[in-house]
């Protein structure tokens, strides 16, 4: 299936090859009926408003309903996004999705008057209510959290503006996500056996991956040639992106767009300047594996679309699926068992929508309902990335199974600083095992550049991308216009610094920014550089403690928000705050840096 040329209609794809969304709702008719029923408790919201101060009762009942809200409106979002990601040009779902997403937004303005109100409470009759209400002890690390974020909550008609300013604030994120998944379309090219075929977002990777020069260069230049004609539309789309940031940071005091966004976590703004400092002092290496890879290639000129190519041509692996969930898990078995009984449930019980299929959403993630078990969009074609994707999003997964399973609603998402150290994790675990079980030395050049390649993609690109983020968000919040030849040139010097001189900077790798969905989500690919620092440390603390930093480690899994990320990470043996991490991280690339050197010469 993964091979077909011609991508199958959703309603052609086995079942067997999908999520199991019917265990949200069976059908649309029961989403219909908990959509309906959020929009009538809203009424019960506003009864609320100028009386959260009374008693010890009405505050907690009305945080006992927020939660209820809380917990059928993430249902109704949930099922109609994942439904509307299937496919995307079904219309059906593109309404359910739009309705979530104004009914997200409804709730949230009716929900918007509590925050500034409980900041009106006096401290003092807090800790008076806790005590007269012994349930309210449920919401204290919540209620302090509300405090530490006093300076910048608004008053209630101030706050219930903003949230009603939500919905357009979503347009450049929800214009750029229609024309990248339903509206753009890709040429066709030959493929290495000389067939047609049409680049998509699927499929794109895996020509990059290929050993035919020629279609690792012509999916790079169509790929990139496709956004360039629509360079001027992306960058009006980015701009706007950026500036909805501004005001809104500008609007909660905050001095810039970086901080406010770090701030929901309580993450030091050094966390992120101390990577990006960190990263440059490291440059010399990403520079040298630049240089190895054009050595180990062979070519008088590195181009940009050479940088996936296999660096050992006489090894293939392709991995179908079946194969892929039993490799992950014996490279998981370090985690215990009660760690594989899970991961077994979700691969034989439809947790995961696997191949690519006419309009999906491309790439992968985790996502999921409290009180259901969770979900993983995979678009997968059987390449060794694609397990690491597998191992990676069941990561996502199992940490959101734990933290759900051990934390009340309102303590059991974990903020964004923590989502990606569990899945990494999981791809330094299954690497390790993989480099430990072959025997054969080009095979595990292979899997060694593979493991490279993920430093080169996750630490220094994700770096890149964030430098790319701070420096345009600063420019705008300078009064500076963000244009399409503006950020071509961002794009491109950093290019130029971050891959050295051993490379040609093709000038289609200017357009790279227009393409990559995350920039929507600001300031929030920089915690896959600090979540597989995190990651790296993680895992070699239980391949060498063994029990007690598994244990460590499930506790972290099942702390969802019930404290500060920098310190469930602090609990878990990593300390975020300084550079050693970072420089742990780069320190295991160099080694093998060193040992594919040894390897191949």
């Amino acid at each position: 299936m993964a091979q077909n040329k011609n991508l199958p209609k959703r309603s052609e794809v086995d079942v067997k090859y999908t999520w199991a969304i019917e265990d949200l709702y069976l059908n649309d008719e029961l989403w219909q009926k908990e959509y309906d029923k959020v929009k009538e408790m809203l009424p019960k919201v506003a009864e609320f408003q100028g009386r959260l101060g009374k008693s010890a009762d009405l505050l907690l009942a009305f945080l006992q309903l927020q939660d209820e809200i809380g917990k059928l409106m993430e249902r109704v979002f949930v099922y109609a996004s994942q439904k509307y990601h299937e496919d995307t040009a079904n219309s059906t779902y593109q309404d359910l999705s739009n309705k979530a997403n104004a009914l997200s937004v409804l709730v949230n303005s009716a929900l918007a008057f509590a925050t500034p109100e409980i900041l009106t409470i006096p401290e003092e009759d807090i800790a008076q209510f806790k005590h007269e209400a012994s349930e309210l002890m449920l919401y204290d690390f919540y209620l302090k959290d509300i405090l530490r974020l006093k300076a910048h909550i608004l008053t209630a008609e101030m706050e219930g503006l903003l949230a009603d300013a939500g919905e357009m604030a979503e347009a450049p994120g929800n214009i750029f996500s229609m024309f990248n998944n339903a509206d753009i379309k890709f040429p066709e090219m030959q493929d290495e056996k000389g067939e047609m075929v049409r680049i998509t977002h699927g499929r794109y990777g895996q020509l990059l991956e290929s050993s035919d020069r020629r279609v690792r260069k012509e999916a790079f230049e169509g790929e990139h040639a496709t956004y360039k004609n629509y360079r001027n539309t992306l960058a009006a789309a980015f701009s706007s992106n950026v500036k909805q940031e501004v005001f809104f940071a500008k609007a909660r005091k905050y001095p810039s767009t970086m901080e406010r966004a770090l701030n929901a976590g309580n993450i030091p703004v050094e966390v992120y300047t101390n990577l990006i400092d960190a990263v440059h002092e490291n440059m010399h290496l990403m520079h040298r594996y630049v240089s190895l890879r054009k050595k180990l290639l062979g070519v008088e000129e590195l181009h940009m679309y050479d940088l996936y190519a296999p660096l050992v041509s006489d090894v293939t692996m392709e991995i179908p699926f079946e194969e892929a969930k039993k490799v992950v898990a014996d490279g998981l078995m370090p985690l215990g068992e009660e760690y594989q009984k899970i991961l077994s449930e979700g691969f034989n019980h439809r947790w995961i929508d696997i191949y690519e299929n006419e309009n999906k959403r491309s790439g992968a993630y985790s996502w999921g309902a409290y009180g259901t078990h969770p979900y993983v969009l995979l678009n997968y074609n059987d390449t060794l990335n694609n397990v690491f994707t597998l191992a990676h999003e069941m990561g996502h997964a199992i940490h959101s199974y734990h933290s759900d399973r051990e934390q009340p609603y309102i303590y059991a998402g974990y903020k964004i600083f923590v989502a990606e150290v569990a899945s990494t994790c999981n791809e330094a675990l299954l690497i390790d095992h993989m480099l430990k079980t072959t025997q054969d030395e080009k095979e595990k050049a292979y899997l060694i550049n593979h493991f490279l390649e993920k430093f080169k993609g996750t630490l220094y690109r994700q770096t890149m991308f964030a430098e790319f983020e701070m420096i345009t968000h600063k420019l705008v919040e300078e009064g500076e216009s963000l244009t399409a030849e503006a950020l071509c040139k961002i794009y491109h010097d950093l290019n130029v610094a971050y891959f050295g001189d051993d490379i040609v900077i093709d000038s289609e790798i200017d357009m790279e920014w227009s393409r990559i969905p995350h920039f929507y989500n600001a300031f929030y690919v920089y915690q896959y550089a600090t979540g597989y620092s995190a990651a790296i440390a993680l895992s070699r603390r239980i391949l060498n403690e063994g029990q007690e930093a598994v244990a460590d480690y499930i506790r972290f899994l099942s702390g969802g928000s019930s404290n500060f990320p920098i310190e469930l990470l602090k609990g878990a043996g990593v300390d975020m705050s300084t550079k050693e991490p970072v420089n742990q991280a780069l320190k295991l690339f160099e080694e093998l840096l060193n040992q594919m050197d040894e390897l191949l010469k």
